[in-house]
């Protein structure tokens, strides 16, 4: 691997929505204390002792169908998406024929684990049971669009979107995750079509947050950096963030950290602030300032950007020349990731330092 800064390298820790699923890890209610306290265990990475406790939990008959449940969610953070598949479809036949939420949630979970897995034609069918009973289940619809994208049916995905964005015409940034997801796959122009009709038959009622975005998203960053200039008088992060992102496209790295650091200063700073800060600093060249920052981000409580910010933390400390600290370091993440294929390489690299 070429040893230079690459900011897809740094900052490509955020899988897309068409490569997997964010679901609620909270209880469906119904959970025992074990189960509960597994739970707990899974929010904290701590999989194999979650796993322990369910097993205890079925030995003291604790309900089954939540046990299962937990054990699918503990394999998924194992990346064992098989195992995963497996408990829920127990889960799910342990049903008593009444379907409540959980079945729901439950079914929503089978289809990330069958899609994690790449049994695609297996999700499918999952997403259309749940809108055969909820024909109005937005997450459903774009979902299977994006595993009919991996099926190569894009008239079927087509399809699921145009149905998200007529049962849900003003929530804009579901217009720009159809767009990401369209311009993983190839068709960027046409995600650029629904970001268009959003600022044609929206823009007087939106607010400059939203209008700011959809202008970053189009690649128009000046029109971009006018509208969040103007949001970030009221907003929050978020509009900070984006901010920033508009005027580092514009090669505007300086007055990009400025804002974030102004940021910081106001409120504190989120986890998700810190991580673009440290990154634009890497775009400087400045690597202990970089390091910095991740560093911050990481020390904030309940972040979910533990894992991305772990990952540009060791590419900070590779540009930093320490690479002894960086394969330490990669070594522990690998453990809590173990799915990673681009830090699995990026070890291969530190290795021959």
């Amino acid at each position: 691997m070429a040893f230079g800064f690459d900011r897809k390298r740094a900052a490509g820790r955020s899988a897309l929505l068409c490569l997997g699923i964010i679901l609620m890890l909270g209880g469906c209610g119904g959970e025992g204390e074990k189960t509960r306290s597994a739970i707990g265990m899974i929010q904290e990475l701590n999989y194999a002792e979650a796993l322990e406790v369910l097993d205890t939990a079925q030995e003291e008959g604790e309900n089954l169908r939540m046990v299962n449940r937990a054990r699918g969610i503990a394999y998924m953070g194992m990346t064992d998406y098989d195992q995963a598949a497996a408990c829920f479809e127990e889960a799910l036949a342990d049903s008593n024929g009444l379907v409540k939420d959980v079945d729901f949630d439950l079914n929503f979970y089978l289809a990330a684990a069958y899609t994690k897995s790449g049994r695609y034609s297996e999700a499918e069918p999952v997403y259309d049971a749940i809108l055969a009973l909820r024909p109005e289940e937005k997450d459903a619809y774009f979902l299977r669009g994006n595993v009919r994208l991996q099926l190569g049916n894009h008239d079927g995905a087509k399809e699921d979107f145009d149905k998200v964005i007529s049962l849900d015409p003003f929530n804009y940034d579901r217009v720009i995750e159809i767009h990401e997801v369209l311009d993983y796959f190839g068709y960027g122009e046409e995600g650029r079509v629904y970001l268009k009709a959003a600022l044609e038959t929206g823009e007087k009622l939106m607010d400059k947050y939203a209008v700011g975005r959809i202008y970053y998203y189009l690649g128009e960053y000046q029109s971009a950096c006018l509208a969040l200039e103007e949001a970030r008088e009221k907003g929050g992060a978020e509009s900070y963030l984006y901010l920033g992102k508009a005027y580092e496209a514009t090669g505007d790295y300086n007055y990009a950290a400025n804002v974030y650091n102004s940021y910081i200063s106001k409120t504190g700073g989120t986890p998700e602030v810190y991580n673009q800060l440290g990154l634009c600093e890497m775009a400087k060249g400045e690597y202990q300032k970089a390091l910095d920052a991740f560093q911050a981000g990481k020390q904030m409580e309940n972040t979910s950007m533990l894992q991305t910010l772990s990952f540009n933390e060791i590419v900070a400390y590779e540009h930093l020349g320490e690479f002894r600290q960086a394969y330490g370091l990669m070594e522990t993440y690998l453990k809590n990731y173990p799915d990673d294929e681009q830090a699995r390489r990026e070890q291969e690299f530190l290795s021959t330092r």
